[in-house]
């Protein structure tokens, strides 16, 4: 199958006079089912509709959102994959120089704020077209919510972008049924009752119904309580069985949010997936050196979607849901089988996975006609009682996967939750991963150690961390394999104090942890973590929360987690002496760090003693015992520029499951 086409010299090749629906987007065009336009515009396709799709228009010129001219039903418009301003900008707020999203992998291909940009564009030359916007930026920002690099509350990006919906959530179903009330000759107030989506109406023409209220964007902007009641009640309600209609006043106008559309289930999820995808990028980018975002994903499947783990960091719970649904054992084999066909194909399958690899099952049966929990998380602080816990679906398909002729190995990279695992009583699929679904590194994300952070993050207490590690590392030995855990660890989270750097950084050096990245928590709208950042307080309990956002705390924290770097060496000095803890700065075995060479005031100094950074570079061992490589190699300078990345994930792994 071709790919759509991106310009009008490929609209008129296809004996088209028209189009239906232009697609507007911040991403290059990739034409892969990780990639979510990939998905709505084959939807759409599939559906009858001529679809053209318009990739990083200029926003200065306009010459590109004229070429097609005006479509017949409307524009759908998207920042891509990830919200523009994480693709630009980093926690601390600096300008990427790369874009894992652009062909050729600079930055600068779209607008800040592309959603707003662009609508704002087709606005001015089709006033009376339809616009729906969608994807990940328009989805998080529905409400009036707070902008971390404006440093302001915000209203709804509806009211912004002069749009007329918003589609949230995954939108396969509210895109199909609005397509087609619009090819039905319907105006768009005909399209108001559709689950999943947003509209504005003014306040002299709303009728009045059941709903549930949120505070006013106005209220937010004035009163941080009310922010942190609004960002509440909007993630209590994102269920698809429980979930109310939501409104929230902004000025003269009411923004109103119809109850969640319903997951697809597994045939729908199998039909998406079926789709004639090319699984690459249009040969126009190939000049560019193509665009680097398809390398993670490409011979990747996608078994599941949802996630009910919710950590409060996380947009998943507010984007795609708590609410798992998963593809058919026939549909993932079959796309695998689909690989072998495919040239660049060398037996390998990078990920089976999804928001949460080794998420089959419902959380509870309850879920299926009660929906989630409104206040009880299924996991942390401890797992519900009422969870179910299997991995027989899942081994049941990584099994049929090893048996393929051309399949060489089956790996699983997009991170598993370790203390779903934990729960389950049968070890098969512990020791099946170990044996074959690792490459080398298993990453896994426990995030901190103090207890009083994780309950912020909504994680489970570390106790469950190490009894994870224990038991990988038994059955690593025992298989005689040399693997690795490597933990994704975040600093400065609301909650957060340097007292707890500290602790992490003691956990770290117990646990023989050496983090080439740390990533700063990023406040991306949307999550109740974010909520915590700007209001100071916890929207569950209504508790006051301390909030490091200092730069010169965050850095001291992040110096922290990496304090055998010597590079960080006197910010953690610094940090030591405000937490109070100079006791760790010294020659004994227990500290962080030695004095700098001018200070020789602290207790336990020997300075006839060797660093033991330096003793032990060389003799670093992992659980089993055997001798490792230095891992301190890879953090040293190479010329001025030190080899850490303080981003923790690439921009394809953080759009697939999480910021």
């Amino acid at each position: 199958m071709a790919f759509l086409p991106m310009n009008i010299k490929e609209v008129k090749a296809r004996g088209w006079d028209e189009v239906d629906f232009v697609y507007v987007m911040g991403d290059s065009y990739v034409d892969h089912p990780s990639f979510g336009a990939a998905i709505i515009t084959r939807v759409l396709e599939d559906c009858g509709y001529k679809v053209a799709v318009l990739s990083q228009p200029d926003w200065k010129n306009y010459a590109d959102f004229l070429q097609f001219g005006k479509p017949r039903l409307g524009f759908f418009v998207t920042a891509g994959n990830i919200d523009s301003m994480v693709a630009h900008y980093t926690v601390a707020k600096r300008k990427r120089s790369d874009d894992a999203y652009t062909a050729g992998g600079k930055n600068g291909k779209r607008p800040d704020r592309a959603v707003t940009v662009y609508s704002n564009i087709i606005r001015r030359l089709y006033p009376d077209s339809v616009i729906i916007i969608g994807g990940l930026e328009a989805s998080l920002r529905r409400f009036a919510h707070y902008d971390y690099w404006k440093n302001t509350v915000m209203p709804s990006v509806l009211f912004d972008s002069k749009a007329d919906i918003i589609s949230y959530g995954m939108g396969e179903l509210q895109t199909i049924e609005m397509a087609k009330r619009l090819s039905e000759g319907y105006p768009v107030e005909a399209l108001y009752d559709i689950r999943g989506i947003c509209y504005a109406v003014k306040t002299s023409d709303y009728v009045p119904k059941t709903v549930v209220e949120l505070p006013s964007y106005e209220r937010v902007c004035e009163s941080k309580k009310d922010y942190a009641i609004a960002a509440r009640k909007e993630l209590e309600e994102a269920d698809a069985v429980r979930g109310k209609t939501l409104i929230q006043r902004h000025g003269n106008c009411i923004l109103i949010q119809n109850p969640p559309m319903q997951p697809l289930d597994t045939k729908q999820l199998d039909y998406v997936y079926s789709l004639p995808y090319e699984r690459w990028y249009p040969q126009c980018y190939e000049k560019l050196g193509g665009v680097p975002g398809i390398q993670e994903v490409l011979f990747s499947i996608t078994h599941n979607r949802g996630c009910f783990g919710a950590c409060n960091f996380c947009s998943l719970a507010f984007h795609q849901g708590r609410a798992v649904t998963v593809r058919s054992k026939q549909s993932v084999i079959d796309e695998a089988k689909s690989f072998l066909n495919d040239k660049r194909f060398k037996g390998y399958i990078s990920d089976v996975g999804g928001p949460t690899a080794n998420f089959r099952l419902p959380s509870c049966e309850k879920q299926k006609k009660a929906g989630l929990c409104k206040s009880r998380k299924c996991l942390a602080p401890t797992p519900c009682p009422n969870m179910q816990v299997s991995h027989t679906e899942y081994l049941d398909i990584l099994r049929e996967l090893r048996k393929l002729d051309g399949i060489k190995k089956v790996f699983i990279r997009s991170g598993i939750r370790f203390d779903y695992l934990m729960e389950d009583q049968s070890d098969e699929f512990f020791e099946e991963l170990v044996k074959y679904h690792i490459s080398g590194q298993l990453r896994v994300a426990p995030e901190h150690c103090s207890a009083a952070v994780l309950d912020r993050m909504g994680k489970p207490h570390i106790e469950t961390y190490k009894k994870f590690c224990d038991k990988f590392y038994k059955l690593t030995g025992r298989m005689s394999k040399d693997q690795y855990i490597v933990p994704y660890l975040m600093s400065s989270h609301p909650g957060s104090t340097l007292k707890d750097a500290v602790e992490l950084a003691l956990f770290c050096k117990r646990e023989n942890i050496h983090p080439k990245q740390v990533q700063d928590f990023y406040p991306t709208p949307g999550t109740i973590s974010t909520c915590m950042f700007y209001t100071g307080i916890d929207p569950y309990t209504m508790k006051e929360v301390y909030v490091p956002k200092t730069e010169e705390e965050k850095s001291m924290q992040r110096a922290l987690l990496q304090y055998f770097i010597p590079e960080n060496k006197q910010k953690v000095i610094k940090a030591l002496i405000k937490a109070g803890r100079k006791d760790l700065i010294g020659y004994d075995s227990k500290c962080l760090v030695q004095p700098m060479s001018n200070q020789n005031n602290y207790k336990g100094n020997n300075k006839g003693q060797k660093s033991s950074y330096n003793s032990n570079k060389n003799n670093s061992r992992n659980r089993n015992g055997k001798q490792t490589k230095d891992k301190f190699a890879k953090y040293r300078r190479k010329g001025n520029k030190l080899t850490v990345n303080a981003n923790r994930q690439s921009p394809v792994l953080i759009c697939k499951f999480r910021y």
